[in-house]
C-alpha cells in the first residue's frame, strides 16, 4: 500500500484547461513549498494570526512517530488484562478519521459521536469488563464527549470496575480534560499537538490513538503519508495537491460551489465523510466556499448526473461522471486532501483554519438547556399527520398532509440551491433514514446532503451558516423509547439532543433559510411514512 501511486487526474478536459493557469500561478508563487514550511502569510494578513498556530499538520508524518510505541505498549497492556473492546467518544475530527482508519483496516471500533440515548445505550450494553473508552476532545470541553465520559464512568462504577483504569484521554495540553484526567488518575493521557486544528488532525493522537488501540496499523499510515510528503511540498505542476486545489478553484469560479464525493473502488471505507468536514469547515465562510456532498457511489443521484453547480470527484478510479479522480493509500490521501484544502482556501481568499459560525448553534442549544420550560413545552406543531409532527419555519406554511408540506418546502429551494437532510436519530437503529438522501436527490434534482445530528454540527454545520446561503434544511427528530441521565448535569441525553436540533434550526432560520422539522412520534412508523411521501414527490 505504501508504494501505491498518489495522483490526481482532472478527467474533464474543459476543467483541466481552466485549472491550468491556476496551477501555473500556484507554482510561480511557490505555494506548496511555503505551505510545507509553515508559511502563515499565504492567506493574507487577516488569517495570519490563526494560520501561524495551525500548520503543524504538514509534518505529522515525522512528528507523530513517537506515538507508535506508546500506543502499542498501551494496547498490549490492555490486551494482557483482557480488555479488547475500544469505544471512542469524540466529535468531528476526533471521530471521523479513526472511523475511516479502522473501517478501512477492518479493526473493530465503537464510535460515539451522538447524543441519541438509544445509540449510547447500545454501546453501554457491550461487555464492560472488556471495554476501554477513549475520550477525545481538543478543547477538553465538548459537551457530547463530556456526557459520554460521565455516563461510562457511572456504568463502570456500577459494574464494580475501576473507571479511571478504563479511561484513556486524547486532548490538547492544558485543556480542562487534561487537568481532570490528571486529578482523576485516568489510565493514560495522550497530549496532541496544539498547533493542529481538529479537521487536520487525522495523523495526530486524535486519529492514531483510538485506531491503534483498536488494532489498526497506524505506523503504516504514517509511512504512506511520508512517502508522498515531498511530492506535495514540491512547486511542480504535477503536484497532486496543486492540481486538486486548482480544479476546485476553477470550478468554483465557474459557479460550481459543490463538490460531490463518491468512492470508486479505492478500498478506503468512509473517506467522503472525513473529507466532508475538512472541506466544509475550511472553506464555508464569508458567503462562499465548497459544499461537500458525500454520496453512496459513482452511480448515485447527484454524482453521475451532477449539474453545472457541482464538481464530481471520485476517490479511486475515474468513474462515469467524474470530473476529478484521486488515487493513493489512506495515509497519503489524508495529507493530499489537507494540502489541497488549505491551498483552495488561498484561491477562494478565505482563512481555511477558522470556523467562525460553529459556535452559534452551540450557544443556541445552551440557551435552550437553560430554559427547560421553553425546551419541553413551548412547541406546537403546525400540523400532525400520522406519526409525524410538522414544525415549519417562516416561509413554509406547514399546513396540510405531509406530502403537501414536503412539496411546498422543496419548492422553496432557489435555483442551484441544495437540500440538507439532518437526522437527529440513532445512526445504527435508524440507519434507514440515510436512504432519504438518494431518494430526495433523484426526485428533486437538488444536490442533497445527509448528516446525522449532532455529528454534522462539527462538520457541514459551518458551511450551512457561513457558506453560500442557498440551502434548505429538513430536520428529523424523534421520540426515544428511553432516555439516559447525564450524571451531575441538569439534562438528559434526550434533552441535549433535542436542544441541539432546535438550536441549530433557530440559527438557520435567523439566517433566512427555510427549515422544516419533522418529529417522529414513532420512529419506525414515522420513517416509513416519510419514505412513502418522498417517493410520491415529483410524481
Amino acid at each position: 500500500m505504501v508504494g501505491e501511486e498518489t495522483a490526481v487526474s482532472i478527467v474533464d478536459g474543459e476543467l483541466a484547461a481552466k485549472a491550468a493557469p491556476l496551477i501555473d500561478k500556484l507554482v510561480a508563487d511557490q505555494v506548496a513549498s511555503k505551505l510545507a514550511a509553515g508559511d502563515a502569510t499565504l492567506w493574507g494578513s487577516g488569517a495570519e494570526p490563526e494560520a501561524s498556530i495551525r500548520l503543524s499538520w504538514t509534518t505529522l508524518h515525522k512528528t507523530s512517530r513517537p506515538l507508535i510505541g506508546e500506543i502499542e505498549a498501551l494496547r498490549e497492556q490492555l490486551r494482557g488484562e483482557g480488555i479488547d473492546r475500544v469505544v471512542l467518544a469524540g466529535m468531528g475530527g476526533s471521530s471521523l478519521a479513526p472511523e475511516v482508519i479502522t473501517g478501512t483496516e477492518g479493526a473493530p471500533l465503537t464510535v460515539l459521536d451522538t447524543t441519541d440515548p438509544g445509540q449510547v445505550a447500545d454501546a453501554l450494553a457491550g461487555d464492560l469488563s472488556r471495554t476501554v473508552i477513549v475520550v477525545s476532545s481538543k478543547s477538553g470541553g465538548t459537551v457530547e464527549t463530556d456526557s459520554h465520559r460521565r455516563i461510562f464512568t457511572k456504568a463502570f462504577e456500577e459494574s464494580g470496575i475501576d473507571a479511571a483504569s478504563r479511561i484513556v484521554v486524547v486532548t490538547d495540553p492544558g485543556s480542562p480534560l487534561s487537568e481532570l484526567a490528571e486529578s482523576e488518575g485516568y489510565r493514560k493521557v495522550f497530549l496532541a499537538d496544539p498547533h493542529v486544528g481538529g479537521r487536520y488532525s487525522a495523523l495526530t493522537a486524535f486519529g492514531l490513538v483510538p485506531a491503534g488501540l483498536a488494532g489498526a496499523d497506524v505506523a503504516r499510515l504514517l509511512d504512506q503519508a511520508a512517502a508522498v510528503a515531498q511530492t506535495l511540498a514540491s512547486d511542480d505542476a504535477d503536484n497532486p495537491a496543486l492540481r486538486l486545489a486548482a480544479a476546485w478553484g476553477a470550478a468554483h469560479a465557474d459557479g460550481a460551489e459543490k463538490v460531490v464525493l463518491a468512492d470508486a473502488g479505492s478500498g478506503i471505507k468512509g473517506f467522503p465523510d472525513w473529507a466532508e468536514q475538512l472541506i466544509a469547515e475550511s472553506t464555508g465562510k464569508q458567503g462562499t466556499g465548497l459544499l461537500p456532498v458525500a454520496v453512496e457511489g459513482p452511480e448515485a443521484p447527484g454524482f453521475a448526473d451532477a449539474g453545472s453547480d457541482a464538481t464530481a470527484v471520485a476517490i479511486g478510479s475515474a468513474a462515469r461522471g467524474a470530473k476529478i479522480a484521486t488515487s493513493g493509500p489512506l495515509g497519503a490521501q489524508f495529507l493530499l486532501w489537507e494540502f489541497a484544502t488549505a491551498i483552495a482556501g488561498r484561491l477562494l481568499e478565505i482563512n481555511p483554519f477558522d470556523q467562525p459560525d460553529v459556535e452559534a448553534a452551540k450557544a443556541a442549544a445552551r440557551a435552550l438547556l437553560d430554559d427547560p420550560a421553553k425546551l419541553e413545552g413551548g412547541e406546537t406543531p403546525s400540523t400532525v399527520d400520522g406519526s409525524v409532527e410538522i414544525f415549519a419555519s417562516a416561509g413554509v406554511s406547514g399546513e396540510g398532509k405531509l406530502l403537501d408540506v414536503l412539496k411546498e418546502f422543496l419548492d422553496s429551494a432557489p435555483e442551484h440551491g441544495y437540500l440538507a437532510v439532518q437526522a437527529y436519530l440513532d445512526r445504527l437503529d435508524d440507519a434507514s433514514a440515510s436512504l432519504l438522501r438518494a431518494e430526495l436527490a433523484k426526485r428533486t434534482g437538488l444536490q442533497t446532503t445527509f448528516g446525522w445530528g449532532p455529528r454534522f454540527l462539527h462538520s457541514t454545520g459551518q458551511y450551512h451558516k457561513g457558506g453560500h446561503q442557498n440551502g434548505i434544511f429538513l430536520q428529523l427528530t424523534g421520540n426515544a423509547e428511553s432516555d439516559l441521565e447525564v450524571p451531575d448535569r441538569p439534562y438528559t441525553l434526550g434533552k441535549l439532543q433535542h436542544a441541539q436540533a432546535l438550536g441549530d434550526g433557530q440559527v438557520l432560520t435567523e439566517h433566512g433559510r427555510p427549515v422544516l422539522r419533522l418529529h417522529l412520534t414513532d420512529r419506525a412508523a414515522g420513517l416509513a411514512q416519510l419514505v412513502r411521501a418522498v417517493q410520491e414527490v415529483g410524481e
